[in-house]
Protein backbone atom coordinates (compact mmCIF):
# COMPACT_ATOMS: atom_id res chain seq x y z
CA UNK A 1 0.00 0.00 0.00
CA UNK A 2 2.85 2.39 0.74
CA UNK A 3 4.32 1.89 -2.73
CA UNK A 4 0.95 2.38 -4.44
CA UNK A 5 0.25 5.61 -2.52
CA UNK A 6 3.67 7.27 -2.38
CA UNK A 7 5.71 6.00 -5.33
CA UNK A 8 5.34 6.02 -9.12
CA UNK A 9 6.62 3.60 -11.74
CA UNK A 10 9.65 4.71 -13.74
CA UNK A 11 7.86 4.72 -17.12
CA UNK A 12 4.26 5.67 -16.21
CA UNK A 13 2.19 8.10 -14.16
CA UNK A 14 0.39 5.45 -12.09
CA UNK A 15 0.47 1.79 -11.20
CA UNK A 16 -1.58 -1.02 -12.65
CA UNK A 17 -2.13 -4.32 -10.89
CA UNK A 18 0.35 -6.05 -13.16
CA UNK A 19 3.10 -3.43 -13.04
CA UNK A 20 2.90 -3.16 -9.26
CA UNK A 21 2.83 -6.95 -8.90
CA UNK A 22 5.94 -7.22 -11.09
CA UNK A 23 7.64 -4.47 -9.07
CA UNK A 24 6.86 -6.18 -5.75
CA UNK A 25 7.41 -9.71 -6.98
CA UNK A 26 3.88 -10.87 -6.16
CA UNK A 27 0.72 -11.78 -8.05
CA UNK A 28 -1.63 -9.32 -9.74
CA UNK A 29 -4.60 -10.89 -7.95
CA UNK A 30 -3.01 -10.14 -4.60
CA UNK A 31 -2.54 -6.49 -5.57
CA UNK A 32 -6.11 -6.27 -6.84
CA UNK A 33 -7.53 -7.64 -3.60
CA UNK A 34 -5.42 -5.24 -1.53
CA UNK A 35 -6.62 -2.27 -3.56
CA UNK A 36 -10.26 -3.34 -3.36
CA UNK A 37 -10.13 -3.87 0.39
CA UNK A 38 -8.63 -0.39 0.88
CA UNK A 39 -10.75 1.41 -1.72
CA UNK A 40 -7.87 2.33 -4.03
CA UNK A 41 -8.45 2.96 -7.75
CA UNK A 42 -5.26 4.26 -9.40
CA UNK A 43 -6.65 4.19 -12.96
CA UNK A 44 -9.40 6.89 -12.79
CA UNK A 45 -8.68 10.56 -12.19
CA UNK A 46 -10.75 13.73 -11.80
CA UNK A 47 -10.10 17.39 -12.45
CA UNK A 48 -10.57 20.41 -10.22
CA UNK A 49 -10.43 24.17 -10.49
CA UNK A 50 -9.50 26.55 -7.71
CA UNK A 51 -11.10 29.99 -7.90
CA UNK A 52 -8.67 32.85 -7.46
CA UNK A 53 -11.39 35.44 -7.02
CA UNK A 54 -10.37 37.67 -4.06
CA UNK A 55 -14.07 38.23 -3.27
CA UNK A 56 -15.04 34.56 -3.51
CA UNK A 57 -16.58 34.41 -0.03
CA UNK A 58 -18.71 37.53 -0.44
CA UNK A 59 -20.04 36.44 -3.85
CA UNK A 60 -20.74 32.94 -2.60
CA UNK A 61 -22.78 34.23 0.33
CA UNK A 62 -24.62 36.64 -1.98
CA UNK A 63 -25.65 33.96 -4.51
CA UNK A 64 -26.51 31.25 -1.98
CA UNK A 65 -28.44 33.83 0.04
CA UNK A 66 -30.62 34.53 -3.01
CA UNK A 67 -31.39 30.82 -3.34
CA UNK A 68 -32.20 30.29 0.34
CA UNK A 69 -33.84 33.59 1.23
CA UNK A 70 -34.82 35.66 -1.85
CA UNK A 71 -36.01 39.24 -1.36
CA UNK A 72 -39.71 40.03 -1.23
CA UNK A 73 -41.52 41.47 -4.27
CA UNK A 74 -38.76 40.20 -6.53
CA UNK A 75 -37.91 37.41 -8.95
CA UNK A 76 -34.56 35.63 -8.87
CA UNK A 77 -33.31 34.51 -12.29
CA UNK A 78 -30.30 32.31 -12.92
CA UNK A 79 -28.99 33.45 -16.32
CA UNK A 80 -26.34 32.29 -18.75
CA UNK A 81 -25.75 31.50 -22.39
CA UNK A 82 -24.76 28.19 -23.95
CA UNK A 83 -22.76 29.03 -27.07
CA UNK A 84 -21.73 27.00 -30.11
CA UNK A 85 -24.53 24.41 -29.87
CA UNK A 86 -24.03 22.37 -33.03
CA UNK A 87 -26.78 21.13 -35.33
CA UNK A 88 -25.26 17.78 -36.31
CA UNK A 89 -26.95 15.52 -38.83
CA UNK A 90 -25.78 11.92 -38.40
CA UNK A 91 -24.84 10.20 -41.66
CA UNK A 92 -26.73 7.02 -40.70
CA UNK A 93 -29.51 6.19 -38.24
CA UNK A 94 -28.28 4.83 -34.94
CA UNK A 95 -29.06 1.32 -33.77
CA UNK A 96 -31.54 0.99 -30.92
CA UNK A 97 -30.66 -0.39 -27.52
CA UNK A 98 -31.20 -4.08 -26.97
CA UNK A 99 -30.24 -6.67 -24.43
CA UNK A 100 -26.48 -6.74 -24.01
CA UNK A 101 -25.87 -3.69 -26.25
CA UNK A 102 -26.22 0.04 -25.75
CA UNK A 103 -27.79 2.32 -28.33
CA UNK A 104 -25.37 3.58 -30.99
CA UNK A 105 -24.77 6.89 -32.76
CA UNK A 106 -22.56 7.23 -35.84
CA UNK A 107 -19.28 9.07 -35.41
CA UNK A 108 -19.65 10.75 -38.82
CA UNK A 109 -21.95 13.72 -39.22
CA UNK A 110 -22.76 16.74 -41.34
CA UNK A 111 -22.64 20.07 -39.53
CA UNK A 112 -25.48 22.47 -40.34
CA UNK A 113 -24.37 25.40 -38.20
CA UNK A 114 -24.50 26.51 -34.59
CA UNK A 115 -26.73 28.52 -32.30
CA UNK A 116 -26.43 30.20 -28.91
CA UNK A 117 -29.08 29.62 -26.28
CA UNK A 118 -29.76 32.39 -23.75
CA UNK A 119 -31.71 31.16 -20.73
CA UNK A 120 -33.04 32.64 -17.49
CA UNK A 121 -34.16 30.03 -14.97
CA UNK A 122 -36.65 30.99 -12.29
CA UNK A 123 -34.97 29.51 -9.21
CA UNK A 124 -38.33 29.16 -7.46
CA UNK A 125 -40.37 27.05 -9.88
CA UNK A 126 -38.00 26.03 -12.70
CA UNK A 127 -39.70 28.02 -15.47
CA UNK A 128 -37.29 29.25 -18.14
CA UNK A 129 -37.28 32.29 -20.41
CA UNK A 130 -35.08 31.45 -23.39
CA UNK A 131 -33.96 32.89 -26.70
CA UNK A 132 -31.71 31.58 -29.48
CA UNK A 133 -29.28 33.84 -31.33
CA UNK A 134 -26.54 33.24 -33.89
CA UNK A 135 -23.91 34.97 -31.74
CA UNK A 136 -23.35 35.86 -28.11
CA UNK A 137 -22.13 39.45 -28.06
CA UNK A 138 -23.30 42.23 -25.78
CA UNK A 139 -25.96 43.19 -28.35
CA UNK A 140 -27.59 39.76 -28.08
CA UNK A 141 -27.38 39.94 -24.28
CA UNK A 142 -29.20 43.28 -24.39
CA UNK A 143 -31.92 41.70 -26.54
CA UNK A 144 -32.32 39.00 -23.92
CA UNK A 145 -32.53 41.56 -21.11
CA UNK A 146 -35.29 43.39 -23.02
CA UNK A 147 -37.10 40.06 -23.49
CA UNK A 148 -37.02 39.45 -19.74
CA UNK A 149 -38.21 42.98 -19.17
CA UNK A 150 -41.27 42.31 -21.36
CA UNK A 151 -41.99 38.82 -19.99
CA UNK A 152 -41.95 39.64 -16.27
CA UNK A 153 -44.30 41.76 -14.12
CA UNK A 154 -43.21 45.39 -14.09
CA UNK A 155 -43.83 45.88 -10.38
CA UNK A 156 -41.28 43.22 -9.39
CA UNK A 157 -37.53 43.71 -9.24
CA UNK A 158 -35.34 41.18 -11.05
CA UNK A 159 -32.25 39.76 -9.39
CA UNK A 160 -30.09 38.12 -12.06
CA UNK A 161 -27.34 35.63 -11.20
CA UNK A 162 -24.72 35.74 -13.96
CA UNK A 163 -21.06 34.89 -14.48
CA UNK A 164 -18.19 37.25 -15.24
CA UNK A 165 -18.40 36.96 -19.02
CA UNK A 166 -17.34 40.23 -20.68
CA UNK A 167 -20.70 40.81 -22.40
CA UNK A 168 -22.43 41.05 -19.00
CA UNK A 169 -20.20 44.00 -18.04
CA UNK A 170 -20.08 45.84 -21.38
CA UNK A 171 -20.48 49.64 -21.11
CA UNK A 172 -23.65 49.55 -23.23
CA UNK A 173 -25.10 46.94 -20.91
CA UNK A 174 -24.20 49.05 -17.88
CA UNK A 175 -25.97 52.07 -19.42
CA UNK A 176 -29.10 49.98 -20.08
CA UNK A 177 -29.08 48.65 -16.52
CA UNK A 178 -28.77 52.20 -15.18
CA UNK A 179 -31.98 53.10 -17.05
CA UNK A 180 -33.74 50.00 -15.68
CA UNK A 181 -33.07 49.99 -11.94
CA UNK A 182 -35.35 47.01 -11.29
CA UNK A 183 -32.59 44.81 -12.73
CA UNK A 184 -30.04 43.89 -10.04
CA UNK A 185 -26.97 41.91 -11.08
CA UNK A 186 -25.29 39.30 -8.87
CA UNK A 187 -22.02 37.84 -10.17
CA UNK A 188 -20.74 34.38 -9.38
CA UNK A 189 -17.07 34.10 -8.39
CA UNK A 190 -14.48 33.56 -11.11
CA UNK A 191 -14.23 29.89 -12.12
CA UNK A 192 -17.34 29.03 -10.12
CA UNK A 193 -20.06 28.54 -12.72
CA UNK A 194 -21.27 25.54 -10.67
CA UNK A 195 -23.02 28.11 -8.46
CA UNK A 196 -25.31 29.09 -11.32
CA UNK A 197 -28.41 26.89 -11.24
CA UNK A 198 -29.17 27.38 -14.95
CA UNK A 199 -26.21 25.12 -15.72
CA UNK A 200 -28.47 22.20 -14.72
CA UNK A 201 -30.91 23.23 -17.45
CA UNK A 202 -28.10 23.27 -20.03
CA UNK A 203 -26.98 19.86 -18.83
CA UNK A 204 -30.50 18.45 -19.30
CA UNK A 205 -30.69 19.84 -22.83
CA UNK A 206 -27.32 18.34 -23.73
CA UNK A 207 -27.97 14.91 -22.23
CA UNK A 208 -31.66 14.47 -23.07
CA UNK A 209 -32.09 16.27 -26.37
CA UNK A 210 -28.85 17.06 -28.24
CA UNK A 211 -26.16 14.46 -27.52
CA UNK A 212 -27.84 11.48 -29.19
CA UNK A 213 -30.11 13.26 -31.67
CA UNK A 214 -29.72 14.31 -35.29
CA UNK A 215 -30.70 17.69 -36.75
CA UNK A 216 -31.09 18.72 -40.37
CA UNK A 217 -30.94 22.45 -39.62
CA UNK A 218 -30.35 25.00 -36.88
CA UNK A 219 -34.08 25.79 -36.90
CA UNK A 220 -34.87 22.15 -36.06
CA UNK A 221 -32.31 22.21 -33.25
CA UNK A 222 -33.84 25.37 -31.78
CA UNK A 223 -37.34 23.89 -32.01
CA UNK A 224 -36.49 20.62 -30.28
CA UNK A 225 -34.70 22.19 -27.32
CA UNK A 226 -38.04 23.62 -26.21
CA UNK A 227 -39.37 20.13 -25.55
CA UNK A 228 -36.93 19.57 -22.69
CA UNK A 229 -38.66 19.71 -19.33
CA UNK A 230 -37.37 22.35 -16.98
CA UNK A 231 -35.90 21.03 -13.73
CA UNK A 232 -38.94 22.23 -11.75
CA UNK A 233 -39.54 18.70 -10.48
CA UNK A 234 -36.30 19.05 -8.51
CA UNK A 235 -37.03 22.47 -7.07
CA UNK A 236 -37.84 21.10 -3.62
CA UNK A 237 -34.33 19.67 -3.47
CA UNK A 238 -32.45 22.51 -5.13
CA UNK A 239 -34.19 25.54 -3.61
CA UNK A 240 -35.48 25.34 -0.05
CA UNK A 241 -38.32 27.86 -0.15
CA UNK A 242 -41.91 28.07 0.96
CA UNK A 243 -44.09 28.87 -2.09
CA UNK A 244 -47.50 30.44 -2.13
CA UNK A 245 -49.93 31.66 -4.75
CA UNK A 246 -50.23 35.41 -5.04
CA UNK A 247 -53.53 36.58 -6.48
CA UNK A 248 -52.12 39.72 -8.08
CA UNK A 249 -48.85 38.38 -9.46
CA UNK A 250 -50.06 36.27 -12.37
CA UNK A 251 -52.42 38.75 -14.07
CA UNK A 252 -51.22 39.14 -17.64
CA UNK A 253 -48.10 37.08 -16.93
CA UNK A 254 -49.02 33.38 -16.75
CA UNK A 255 -45.35 32.43 -16.77
CA UNK A 256 -44.82 34.26 -13.49
CA UNK A 257 -47.80 33.07 -11.50
CA UNK A 258 -45.92 32.29 -8.30
CA UNK A 259 -44.11 34.25 -5.68
CA UNK A 260 -42.29 33.13 -2.59
CA UNK A 261 -42.57 33.59 1.09
CA UNK A 262 -38.96 33.76 2.36
CA UNK A 263 -38.03 31.19 4.95
CA UNK A 264 -35.94 32.22 7.91
CA UNK A 265 -32.47 30.69 7.59
CA UNK A 266 -31.67 28.26 10.38
CA UNK A 267 -28.68 28.56 12.68
CA UNK A 268 -26.95 25.70 10.85
CA UNK A 269 -27.53 27.32 7.44
CA UNK A 270 -26.31 30.68 8.71
CA UNK A 271 -23.17 29.09 10.06
CA UNK A 272 -22.56 27.33 6.75
CA UNK A 273 -22.87 30.61 4.86
CA UNK A 274 -20.53 32.49 7.14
Amino acid sequence: MHVALHEKPANATHWSTRTLAEHLGTGATTVRRAWQSNGLKPHPSSTFKVSRDPHFGDKLIDVVGLYLNPPEHALVRSCDEESQIQALNRTQPGLPMKRGRAGTVTHDYKRHGTTTLFAALNTLDGRVISMCQLRHRHGEWLKFLRLMDRRTPKHLSLHLIVDNYATHCHPDVQKWLARHPRFVMHFTPTSASWLNMVERFFRDITDKRIKRDSFTSVAELELRHRSVRCPSQHRSQAVHLDCARHRHLGQGHPGESRTCRPRRISTEQSGALH
